[in-house]
């Protein structure tokens, strides 16, 4: 993975590196275990290295657990290597944002034994080398003793921030509160059907990054991107604070560099899922996400 920006300056991995090591001063305010903001900032610096070397930030997508235990430790390394953020999946009985692909990961990992430890154990493993967003459902938030507790499980482990999709923004406030003092982002979701109105609303309560959702519907691959994507992004854009990536349908490298034109960070999902799914084994798994997420860097560089 790329540690330095064109100007040559450190990259966010490499200063969370000496901080571990304990090189960097106490009070680094980009460790993700120090102060209210500092998943934020870490977050937005993920983004600013990215924007120095004039692309997109890469943010693949991985389903903890799946499809096995060793797999995803091998699914994360690789993602560990040439990612920007990774957006970490809790499996879950019931996510209703997934569409057939994720939902299928979800359910193998489940009967698989995977639970809320897997996906913060698989945390740990890269959450000093690169920022990691849990993608968790509300009930299983709710389920480990509430916001608070949550969160203190998440930042135990190194992680920035997680994305909620199913608590709507008249119940997210508390949650959000909550989080912010503890230093957790959590990230809001911007559909094309979301009202102009409440889209500004969203933008302004964003912390992390704000999640467009590309296309009407669950995650999967698509044949084509949205024409009306742009239009989506650019008003985005221009109502947030903070940068706007976006994820579902986006599964070519070339999808990619295409809506990395126009969004500040690529989200890709069940294409990565499906190649790890696939693969046969933990080596050729890693192998094969990464040999993509190199494709797609470069095709976002390009």
């Amino acid at each position: 993975m790329t540690l330095r920006s064109n100007s040559g300056e450190e990259g966010i991995q490499g200063v969370i590196r000496r901080s571990k090591s304990g090189e960097a001063p106490s009070n680094d305010p980009l460790d993700p275990k120090l102060g209210a903001s500092s998943g934020v900032e870490w977050i937005d610096a993920a983004f600013r290295v990215a924007k120095d070397e004039r692309r997109a930030a890469l943010m693949p997508y991985m389903m903890a657990g799946y499809p096995d235990l060793e797999t995803s430790r091998a699914v994360a390394e690789a993602y560990a290597e040439s990612a920007d953020l990774v957006e970490l999946g809790v499996p879950f009985s019931d996510p209703l944002a997934d569409g057939p692909t994720i939902h299928a990961a979800a359910t193998a990992a489940l009967k698989a034994g995977a639970t809320l430890d897997t996906a913060l154990e698989i945390c740990e493993g890269i959450s000093d080398r690169v920022p990691v967003v849990f993608m968790v459902y509300a009930n299983m938030v709710l389920a480990h003793g509430g916001a608070a507790a949550f969160a203190k499980r998440a930042l135990g482990v190194g992680a920035v921030g997680a994305i909620v999709p199913d608590l709507p923004l008249e119940a997210a406030e508390p949650v959000r509160e909550v989080f912010a003092e503890m230093g957790l982002a959590l990230v809001p979701l911007i559909a094309p059907t979301t009202p102009v109105e409440r889209r500004a609303r969203i933008c302004a309560a964003a912390q992390g990054f704000v999640y467009v959702v590309s296309t009407v519907g669950t995650t999967g691959e698509r044949d084509e991107i949205p024409a009306e994507l742009s239009e989506l992004v650019a008003a985005t854009k221009a109502e947030a604070e903070v940068p706007v990536a976006v994820g579902f349908g986006i599964g070519t490298p070339a999808q990619a560099a295409q809506v990395g034109q126009v969004a500040d960070g690529v989200i890709v999902g069940s294409r990565l899922v499906r190649a790890a799914g696939e693969a046969g084994g933990p080596d050729a798994a890693g192998e094969a996400v990464g040999s993509f997420l190199r494709e797609a860097r470069a095709a976002l560089a390009g």
